[in-house]
C-alpha cells in the first residue's frame, strides 16, 4: 500500500470515528432536591418565565422526559419530574451549554432529571422511591442510542440541616447512597459532582463539612456558599443557578482532563 492510499484510509477512518463520536449521548444524571430541580426565577409559586441566554435550548442538548423519551431540553428542565412544585431555572441547562461551549470532544449531551424538592438523604437510600426512580431512569437513558453515563450532578442536603441527628448521620448515608448507586448502574467509578450547600438551617455547617470532605473516590465538590439567594434565604436565584452550572461544568472538564 502506497503512502497516499494509507493517508486516505486514515482520513476516512478519522471521518467515520468523528461521526460515531458525535452520535453518542454523553449522559449526566441530575439528582437532589429543590436547588437541583431549580427554583430560579420562582417567586410566590410562580415562575417569571425568563430564560437566561446560558439556559437557551440547543439541538445538541436533550433530556430524558417523564415518559422516558429523549426530547430537546428546555427550561424548566424538571417541570415534568418534580411536578408537585413550580420549577424554574436550575443548573442543568447552563451546565450543558457550558460543556458544549468549552469542548469540541462531546457529541450530544443527554440530561436525566431526577431531583425532587424537600427530600432528606434517607429518602435516597437503596429501595426508596427516589432511589429506584433514579436507577430506572439512569438505565433507561444508557440503553438508548449509544448512551454513555459520564457523571451525576448532585445537590441535596438542606432538609438534613434541621435536626442534629440527621446532620450527624449525613456522611454515612451519603457514602452508602453513592456506593449503592454506582453498583446498581454498573459504573463502579461513576464521577459524582456534588454541591456544598449555599443555605440551610440549624446544622448547615455539619452537612457542608461532609460535602467538602466526602472521603470517597471520584467525588468532586463545588461550593455554592456565597451565591445569591431568593428572599427565602434557601433557594438560588436564576443568576446563581447559571453560575453554579458553569462551576459544575468547569469541575467536570477539569476532572476529565486530569484523568484522561
Amino acid at each position: 500500500m502506497d503512502k497516499s492510499m494509507a493517508l486516505l484510509m486514515i482520513m476516512v477512518l478519522s471521518y467515520f470515528t468523528a461521526i460515531a463520536n458525535s452520535q453518542v449521548k454523553n449522559i449526566f444524571l441530575l439528582a437532589g432536591q429543590s436547588n437541583m430541580s431549580g427554583l430560579g426565577g420562582v417567586v410566590n409559586n410562580t415562575w417569571d418565565g425568563i430564560v437566561p441566554p446560558e439556559c437557551s435550548p440547543n439541538p445538541a442538548i436533550l433530556k430524558l422526559d417523564a415518559k422516558l423519551q429523549w426530547v430537546e431540553a428546555t427550561e424548566p428542565l424538571h417541570a415534568d419530574i418534580d411536578a408537585n412544585v413550580t420549577c424554574g431555572i436550575g443548573p442543568g441547562m447552563p451546565f450543558a451549554n457550558s460543556l458544549l461551549n468549552n469542548t469540541s470532544l462531546l457529541g450530544e449531551v443527554g440530561l436525566v432529571p431526577c431531583a425532587m424538592a424537600g427530600n432528606r438523604i434517607s429518602q435516597w437510600q437503596k429501595g426508596t422511591f427516589l432511589y429506584n426512580q433514579l436507577v430506572m431512569r439512569a438505565k433507561a437513558a444508557a440503553v438508548q442510542e449509544c448512551g454513555v453515563t459520564k457523571a451525576m450532578l448532585w445537590y441535596q442536603g438542606e432538609s438534613d440541616t434541621t435536626l442534629l441527628s440527621n446532620a450527624n448521620a449525613y456522611k454515612g448515608k451519603m457514602q452508602q447512597f453513592f456506593t449503592d448507586l454506582r453498583s446498581d448502574v454498573g459504573i463502579p467509578d461513576l464521577l459524582i459532582i456534588q454541591v456544598a450547600l449555599a443555605s440551610g438551617t440549624n446544622f448547615t455547617d455539619i452537612v457542608r463539612e461532609v460535602q467538602l470532605n466526602p472521603d470517597l473516590a471520584n467525588v468532586v465538590t463545588v461550593d455554592a456558599r456565597g451565591l445569591e439567594l431568593h428572599k427565602d434565604n434557601l433557594h438560588l436565584t436564576a443568576s446563581s443557578q447559571v453560575l453554579l452550572g458553569h462551576m459544575m461544568a468547569d469541575a467536570y472538564l477539569q476532572t476529565i482532563s486530569t484523568t484522561s
